[in-house]
């Protein structure tokens, strides 16, 4: 701001009243944002963070700000706030609709995307693989939540090409607009067409980075392949599948679907170790995340988006569910490790990641962002005791119900944690706090995998996946001028399994129905058994 544009905003305030109103009208925006979903668990912590802080952490921080303690650059990711819109979505869609459309403005002619940026144009392109398929991934979210399919045939531009210099790992500079443009719909099909670029085991390149930036040395010279980006591929092809078909493209939608079934063989074939779901495959085809390593034997995201995804073979998911379980979680941190052991002893060279602390980071700490993930695969194989329980033990209340807890913890006990130190003498301590994407993926894995919550289509869903200690809770959700009133019981202490569900006193032949924005008041009961 100039000058005169800081006096305008003094002179403002020194008006009698003025303060007091701009309070009271920032404190009426939070009530109305924080106050759309209410829940009330037999769990006093989930309900605190719920009920509050991961929204406003998720909404304050990472989506407005896009700034935090120890973060201050206010750069947009492309994966950051996309991943964060699956939070946003259930109080503010129409913010989800115009980030939506922002980033498709951000990829290049050939698929990829800018990985960060500062508005409007200047921003870094790197050779990082995931980012790209977030577009795709949030855009079926949104579509099938919304049951908005003209949001498919919005226009959106790309930027010019621009070539990532030999030997440098990315590109840093202003993007130029192309003069091409084309549908979001468009816009997602060439981004899925440019991570579909498969190795020799038939699996993704991995790049500079899949999810895991820090792991950028595992496929830098284009031949390393990465099974959690098969998993999270696979995810993305039959979601697009559908939405084609829903679109009347069936060429397309069967193009992407035979993809996905070879993409699923590979999974489970090279990227099956014996006991777990390895990791990678290096620029030399050496695996990683496997037990011939020292370090990185078992990585947690693979285990957890085997079972996520559906791509991973039942017996296998369990069992590598069961190895993240022994070889990952850490009992006196309390805590579920990124990867273990830590980059370490090997004469590989992964990435900036071993240049971390063994048991800091992403090297052998909890990432809280995959653990979270791991909660959501103990859904995925209706395991509610397992789910619950982790959750509350990634939530930061956990780690901070005793002085001396706190002492160790040593960060805000009300916002969510990138990551846990698991390494000695500062086991238990927390790290990076507020500008963290797991604080959207926490809210949204608690409200609509565990409580069960989830919408499609305009219709309301209620299948939960709890702990059968939960014998009842009650979730308060406002749509549009109507609000639903939703009263859970679990009398016979099971994990999942709806037996019956009333809407306004009538009973529902399925567990769902049409939400209706009609100023009225609606409740709904719903019995598990």
């Amino acid at each position: 701001l100039g000058e005169s544009a800081c006096r305008q905003i003094i002179d403002r305030y020194r008006e009698r009243g003025a303060v007091e109103l701009a309070q009271a009208r920032t404190q009426a925006f939070w009530d109305d944002m924080l106050e759309r979903v209410v829940v009330n668990t037999p769990d006093q912590g989930v309900n605190l963070m719920m009920n509050g802080w991961l929204l406003y952490q998720t909404i304050a921080s990472r989506f407005m700000a896009r700034a935090g303690f120890y973060q201050t650059g206010g750069a947009i990711g492309f994966r950051d706030q996309l991943q964060d819109c699956l939070a946003i979505v259930w109080t503010r869609p129409e913010w989800v609709r115009e980030h939506i459309l922002l980033c498709a403005a951000h990829q290049f002619q050939s698929g990829d995307v800018q990985h960060w940026w500062h508005p409007p144009l200047r921003g870094v392109k790197t050779r990082i693989t995931d980012d790209m398929l977030f577009l795709p991934y949030v855009v079926s979210e949104y579509v099938l939540r919304l049951d908005d399919w003209d949001m498919l045939r919005e226009q959106a531009p790309y930027l010019e090409d621009v070539e990532i210099p030999e030997g440098q790992e990315d590109f840093y500079g202003i993007a130029t607009v192309s003069g091409e443009s084309g549908t979001l719909l468009d816009h997602c099909l060439r981004a899925v067409r440019r991570a579909c670029r498969f190795g020799k085991h038939g699996l993704p390149l991995m790049g500079t980075g899949d999810w895991n930036d820090a792991m950028s040395s595992i496929g830098d010279e284009g031949r390393g392949e990465s099974v959690w980006l098969g998993f999270f591929l696979y995810d993305v092809l039959r979601r697009m599948a559908y939405l084609c078909e829903r679109m009347d493209d069936k060429q397309t939608a069967q193009e992407l679907d035979e993809t996905s079934q070879r993409l699923r063989q590979a999974l489970n074939d090279a990227g099956w170790d014996g006991q777990w779901y390895r990791r990678a495959f290096d620029d030399d085809g050496n695996p990683v995340g496997s037990c011939v390593n020292n370090d990185c034997r078992i990585d947690c995201i693979s285990q957890a988006w085997a079972a996520i995804s559906g791509a991973g073979d039942a017996d296998k998911v369990e069992m590598g569910l069961r190895s993240m379980e022994e070889q990952l979680w850490c009992e006196e941190g309390q805590l579920l490790r990124l990867l273990a052991p830590p980059f370490r002893e090997d004469e590989s060279e992964p990435g900036y990641i071993k240049g971390y602390v063994p048991g800091v980071r992403e090297n052998g700490g909890q990432y809280t962002h995959g653990a979270v993930w791991a909660v959501w695969a103990y859904v995925c194989l209706n395991r509610g005791d397992k789910a619950v329980e982790l959750m509350r033990r990634l939530m930061p209340y956990w780690h901070a119900k005793t002085a001396e807890e706190a002492r160790r913890y040593m960060v805000e006990p009300y916002v969510a944690v990138a990551d846990v130190y698991a390494v000695p003498p500062h086991v238990g301590r927390g790290g990076w706090t507020w500008y963290t994407g797991s604080a959207a993926w926490m809210y949204k894995i608690t409200l609509e995998k565990i409580l069960g919550l989830s919408v499609y289509r305009n219709q309301l869903s209620i299948r939960p996946c709890v702990s059968p200690d939960w014998k009842e809770y009650d979730v308060t959700y406002r749509w549009g001028s109507a609000t639903y009133f939703i009263h859970v019981k679990n009398p016979n202490g099971v994990c999942v399994g709806v037996v019956q569900t009333l809407l306004d006193g009538k009973p529902l032949e399925k567990p769902f129905f049409t939400l209706v924005d009609d100023a009225s008041e609606h409740h709904v009961y719903v019995t598990l058994g």
